[in-house]
């Protein structure tokens, strides 16, 4: 009885402590990844596991030898389960290293913090294929419809530029010619006094 009254103080004492740390447990830490959360659930399991297959389940399923040998049937139990443990946080390693299982919970956490600071609501199907392809669908082509029209406009300026340019070029081609023209006949107008002045100053015969 005395033990009983000893022991109502401490327990209910460490139920306090245990609530108090709860209680400022979410102030002290941030929410946990997906990547912890995985890890816990892993561990709750195998907490789990050995809770089921308790010691004195293993004694039971094995009486007669536990009877004869209880200290040996002790430490087969902590080799079994100590390799039990061992196997399964092997197994499931090796399906995270395979599945990429580190970098996808990353990214997942990485999606929803970026989701928590997006405004407008985020898309839903609404159960009706056709809607949902349209309203999925129109969007992108709307926005590529854009970029199409923007492509468009800039080749055509591109095109007018290059139009001008065209034009600007025959112009002074046409330029340089006529300057060609003038000194040609220019320069026959000045071959032709010269000649009819030096038939002035010839002798007759």
């Amino acid at each position: 009885m005395a033990a009983a009254s000893g022991e109502g103080p401490a327990l209910a004492e460490g139920e306090g402590d245990a609530g108090g740390a709860a209680a400022s447990l979410p102030a002290q830490q941030e929410e946990p990844g997906r990547g912890q959360l995985f890890n816990t659930v892993v561990e709750t399991f195998l907490e789990k596991l050995i809770a089921a297959g308790s010691y004195q389940r293993f004694a039971n399923c094995y009486h007669r030898f536990y009877k004869l040998h209880p200290e040996m049937t002790r430490s087969i139990y902590d080799q079994f389960i100590s390799q039990l443990q061992t196997s399964i946080r092997e197994e499931i390693r090796e399906i995270k290293e395979e599945g990429n299982l580190e970098e996808l919970f990353a990214s997942l956490d990485k999606i929803v913090e970026e989701a928590k600071k997006r405004e407008e609501p985020a898309w839903r199907p609404s159960g009706i294929p056709e809607e949902d392809v349209h309203s999925a669908m129109v969007p992108y082509l709307l926005k590529h419809q854009a970029y199409l029209r923007k492509a468009l406009k800039e080749k055509e300026e591109e095109n007018r530029k290059l139009a001008d340019s065209v034009l600007a070029g025959r112009e002074r081609i046409s330029e340089l010619q006529q300057q060609i023209q003038n000194r040609k006949q220019a320069w026959q107008a000045i071959g032709k006094e010269q000649r009819e002045l030096i038939a002035t100053f010839q002798e007759p015969e």
